[in-house]
């Protein structure tokens, strides 16, 4: 190649270079299971003790399940995954490994940069790195919450603030500290200033965390300068008698996976990756190795790996472990435990609602049942927490009102949660709850639109800001932002971009991806990044609250909307934390509806709840059964309009009829009209007023909407 020859565009190059083949596009990587792959004993023992998963978002590759499979596929003994400045992959991390034979080990690199500095934007973020490693389960609360205080601390979201005398405080001798990578603390300090300036900060961390805690951290990943800087290193811990590792620095787990932590690289410094081309790994390095190539590689430090193994060993603990419990609910002294005082709250409102005991026995029989249920499995607790935060509502002329299956349980109806009669409509409480499922029953509080914040805040002011928080809600790639970014990353023009990914549909999926008319190397890339995380988000209403500071458990931080703090888990990996959920959801129907019982009393006299609306209306009848509920939550879509003609016929109960239809379209495929699905058409045979001529009228209305 002459050097009048033009630079070949990286999209070109990377096609040259690349062994990775152009597969098929995989559904999105978050549905897909875990791959299990059991660990077979390695000649060399090794643990990889340094990663980064796709929650370092935009500097790790791939998600903790695959570096799992990975690590087993290469028999490693442990894996690490130490993200930037959180502990999101945690519960994902320690799911993945579960029957796979490799130990997890907990930790994160900490960025000391001042709370201004861009982590985007820029080709390398300015700032000192701090690899921490949790010892125990001890070491795991104290690593969390000085994350989630540094978080809070920061300027506002993706920010943290880092004080290392106070982590070295709160360490105590139960965290790891590796001296990191190149922008750990001592590696930059031995390329800035030599060795005296590298043993002044080993000696600086040693004074701080204790000399037993600081572990001189080896890295060789073939580019120019680690070996001496490795020579140096392992130089200076037998100086101090400090213990040596080897790591690899991991940001993907295969070699294939190269391409992807560059595209990545690009996006973060938000440029593409011609611009960026000087600042990217001239190989695939960075992936997870075997004991048998980090053997090859660290020959001339004996006994490193061994070393690193032991290291893995006294840090490796079980994640179950950190599950919480719910903070206790004030009980007044005369009551003397939840139980009794749920009961007793119970009695209170059983009592407006079906009157004595001896008027309505049948009702009180249920109570009686569902309160036994509750005690045994100790929920007690639970049923407070959402009495309290619907009294707040009531007594604050709140709209709100419980959702879904909590309308099957009479104690919900007792306690105002619900304004459905569970007892009147012959509802199924096991549907709600029963012994033989584990975990909490879920109750959704929907709450008027306009108002919502007050509840959040009042969750916030009664339970106090260290021990409630909202649920994150993790931003992946899907299918229209993968092709966009893939294509930004590639050195595409705006124009490009916008064209290719309005090909797509809103809702499109990787599948969609095949019959885009997109080129070859932009949908390879946005299928490797579909289904990474891109950036954390917030959950529509989910709340948590802990016995103890969240923080403890999950670190937490600001999100973008004013005095909201969110955990770094999504609704599903608090669930398998043991992390209660809470959900508080904004309807503006009920907002809609507040306003129309102010009407009514203005102009009537009439006061009415959400309990007292009269069920049997003759007027509102029609209108469902004429289809004329555009715009009314829950009675609106499609299933349910062209579906009215057999409710018309059949005169099935408002909750009956809801319940058909989402059975009907839970059981059949979405190309056959729901009139004749088998599901419903069982249902309709059932019912005493079925004949042919219902049938076929079904038929044919079916498919008018």
């Amino acid at each position: 190649m002459s050097f009048n020859n033009p630079v070949m565009p990286w999209r070109e190059l990377d096609k040259v270079l690349s062994w990775a083949k152009h597969g098929e596009l995989t559904a999105k990587r978050a549905e897909k299971p875990a791959p299990q792959v059991r660990r077979a004993p390695a000649p060399v023992p090794y643990a990889e003790l340094h990663a980064h998963s796709g929650f370092s978002f935009l500097d790790g590759a791939n998600e903790p399940e695959e570096l799992v499979a990975e690590a087993a596929r290469l028999g490693l003994e442990a894996l690490a995954v130490t993200d930037h400045d959180g502990l999101y992959g945690a519960v994902r991390l320690a799911q993945a490994a579960k029957d796979t034979g490799v130990a997890t080990v907990f930790g994160a690199e900490l960025s000391l940069a001042a709370d201004t500095a861009e982590r985007t934007g820029v080709n390398d973020p300015i700032g000192a790195h701090l690899l921490l490693l949790a010892r125990d389960l001890d070491g795991y609360r104290s690593l969390s919450k000085a994350i989630g205080d540094a978080r809070l601390a920061g300027a506002g979201k993706g920010r943290a603030v880092y004080d290392l005398e106070e982590l070295a405080a709160r360490a105590a001798g139960r965290w790891a500290v590796l001296t990191g990578c190149r922008k750990g603390l001592v590696p930059a300090a031995l390329a800035g200033g030599g060795e005296n300036a590298a043993a002044r900060e080993l000696d600086r961390l040693r004074a701080l965390f204790g000399a037993d805690n600081v572990v001189v951290e080896l890295i060789d990943q073939d580019t120019p300068g680690d070996d001496a800087r490795n020579d140096a290193l392992a130089q200076l811990a037998r100086r101090y008698g400090a213990t040596t590792i080897a790591t690899n620095n991991v940001h993907y787990a295969t070699p294939g996976d190269f391409p992807t932590a560059g595209a990545l690289a690009a996006l973060r410094a938000r440029r593409s990756l011609n611009e960026i081309d000087g600042w990217l790994s001239a190989g695939p390095t960075a992936h997870l190795r075997s004991g048998e190539e980090m053997a090859a590689r660290f020959a001339r430090f004996p006994g490193i790996l061994e070393r690193t193994v032991e290291l893995a060993r006294q840090c490796a603990f079980d994640f179950d472990a950190v599950i919480p419990s719910l903070p206790d609910c004030r009980v007044p002294p005369e009551y003397g435990d939840e139980s009794c005082y749920l009961r007793a709250l119970v009695e209170q409102g059983a009592s407006r609602r079906y009157g004595s005991r001896r008027e309505r026995p049948d009702a009180y029989r249920q109570l009686d049942y569902e309160l036994g249920v509750i005690a045994k499995m100790r929920f007690s607790g639970y049923f407070l927490i959402v009495y309290e935060i619907a009294k707040f509502c009531r007594d604050n002329d709140i709209l709100a009102q419980g959702r879904g299956s909590a309308a099957n349980s009479a104690v919900c109806y007792a306690l105002y949660i619900t304004n459905v009669d569970a007892v009147k409509h012959n509802l199924v409480f096991e549907r709600f709850l029963s012994p033989e499922r584990d975990g909490y029953p879920d109750i959704d509080l929907d709450i008027e639109s306009g108002r919502r914040e007050e509840v959040i805040q009042y969750v916030y002011e009664k339970y106090g800001r260290e021990r409630a928080a909202q649920v994150a809600n993790v931003i992946t790639y899907r299918a229209r932002m993968a092709i966009r970014d893939a294509a930004r990353a590639l050195g595409y023009s705006p124009g490009a971009q916008d064209a290719w990914t309005k090909q797509l549909g809103p809702y499109a999926g990787a599948m969609d991806l095949q019959t885009a008319d997109i080129p070859a190397d932009v949908l390879d890339l946005a299928t490797r990044l579909h289904g990474l995380p891109r950036h954390l988000g917030i959950h529509s209403g989910g709340m948590v609250l802990c016995d103890r500071p969240v923080a403890e458990v999950v670190p937490t931080e600001w999100a973008r909307m004013e005095n909201r703090s969110v955990v770094q888990w999504d609704k599903d990996d608090c669930a398998d934390a043991g992390l209660v959920k809470f959900d508080l959801l904004g309807l503006g129907m009920l907002g809609a509806l507040h306003d129309t019982f102010d009407l009514v009393r203005e102009q009537h006299g009439v006061d009415l709840t959400l309990g007292t609306v009269p069920e049997q209306d003759e007027k509102v009848y029609d209108m469902l059964c004429d289809a004329d509920s555009v715009g009314v939550f829950q009675v609106e879509s499609r299933a349910l309009l062209y579906s009215s003609h057999i409710c018309r016929f059949y005169r099935f109960g408002r909750v009956t009829w809801n319940s058909l239809v989402g059975h009907g379209l839970s059981t059949s495929t979405s190309s056959e009209p729901l009139c004749s699905r088998p599901a419903v058409m069982r249902c309709c045979r059932a019912s005493e007023t079925f004949t042919r001529e219902h049938r076929e009228t079904a038929h044919a209305t079916a498919h008018r909407f």
